[in-house]
């Protein structure tokens, strides 16, 4: 075979992976409500609410979304955030973002909200809690993707913002019916994981499950801290793991899966570089690695991206990307029989494109 035939089919089989990619039925379990917003939403919030810095054009938005580092991300993140001001915004910001999940075939999503953002901002708390369920149950309803919720305590606003959250999310009179986990974003550097203790303590005695993001800017260290103070049964991110042979030992054979984002770790300068991103030794030592989206429209992805980024980085074929499908649904909060409903159906499709 020539150079340029074997180019050829390379760039075939390229185009066949992502044919595959994209009807493969999916769980997402690290993706940010508002970070979820696409151009087109954004643009229609900040018309909405001209006092914003936020350009109504789609277009401009890609260089606003732009980030010099992390704690630029920060700032550009909340100006979005201070976009959703009624319940009215929550509940079109929820649905459109599970329209985007269901054009994806992603079938079931855990996505994190963070409550105290709105609240802060005057939303009354039972409209939104009423909102996002709205949103959710016409998700399902209409568009067959599954929501369930992880409320997030945004660490840059220190322990009231713990305290608000904590007490939104164990309730009984408000928590809403999707949720399922409590996690902890935001900053890392500056915001040590043990003072939250408490909160997750609370969190976790009220049913929910321990999702805190750690070790994305920060080392292993922070990832202990997850793990021991926080009683953490997924890591978000968990970048740094790679640094520690321990670590990565401990979280394999606990099976404490790993929510992987390699676009935004580029995106936010976690990583310097895709080549250089840990999620080979991550594979290597045997750790329950999930792919996910984070942030997707403000780092120019989407989650079928980044199945394709990973099937670059671990020479990942069909069989491949489906085992990674299938580790998003074994670490995921759904239901047993949801689980291997899931399951079932990605072998399914699996089995059907294989054999077409």
């Amino acid at each position: 075979m020539t150079d340029r035939h074997a180019t050829a089919a390379t760039a075939g089989q390229v185009r066949d992976l992502h044919a595959f990619i994209a009807g493969l039925p999916k769980a997402e379990l690290h993706v940010h409500h508002v970070g979820s917003a696409s151009p087109r939403i954004v643009s229609e919030l900040a018309a909405r609410h001209p006092d914003s810095k936020v350009p109504t054009d789609p277009e401009a938005l890609a260089d606003y979304f732009t980030f010099t580092d992390f704690a630029h991300f920060i700032e550009v993140y909340l100006s979005v955030v201070d976009l959703i001001r009624t319940p009215e915004d929550v509940r079109l910001l929820t649905y459109e973002v599970a329209r985007e999940l269901a054009r994806q075939q992603v079938r079931y999503a855990e996505l994190t909200i963070t409550p105290f953002s709105s609240t802060r901002r005057g939303i009354d708390e039972r409209a939104f809690m009423d909102a996002i369920e709205d949103a959710r149950k016409a998700a399902e309803s209409e568009l067959g993707t599954v929501l369930r919720w992880c409320f997030d305590i945004p660490g840059e606003a220190g322990l009231e913002a713990a305290e608000e959250t904590t007490r939104l999310a164990t309730d009984d009179r408000l928590r809403p019916e999707g949720l399922v986990s409590f996690g902890l974003g935001g900053p890392e550097i500056g915001v040590p994981r043990p003072q939250f203790k408490p909160y997750f303590d609370r969190a976790v005695a009220a049913g929910l499950r321990s999702v805190p993001h750690a070790g994305e800017t920060t080392g292993p260290e922070t990832i202990w801290d997850a793990l021991n103070e926080l009683g953490a049964e997924r890591i978000g991110h968990g970048t740094s793991a790679a640094q520690d042979p321990k670590l990565l030992r401990h979280l394999a054979e606990r099976r404490i899966p790993l929510e992987v984002c390699p676009t935004s770790n580029i995106a936010t300068r976690a990583v310097a570089a895709l080549d250089e991103h840990p999620i080979k030794e991550f594979t290597r030592a045997g750790v329950l690695v999930t792919i996910n989206s984070d942030d997707p429209p403000m780092f120019g992805t989407d989650l079928r991206n980044e199945y394709a980024v990973a099937a670059r980085l671990l020479d990942l074929d069909e069989r491949g990307l489906a085992g990674l499908a299938k580790n998003a649904v074994e670490a995921s909060f759904l239901d047993p029989a949801g689980k291997a409903r899931l399951a079932a159906e990605i072998d399914t499709y699996t089995a059907s494109w294989l054999a077409s």
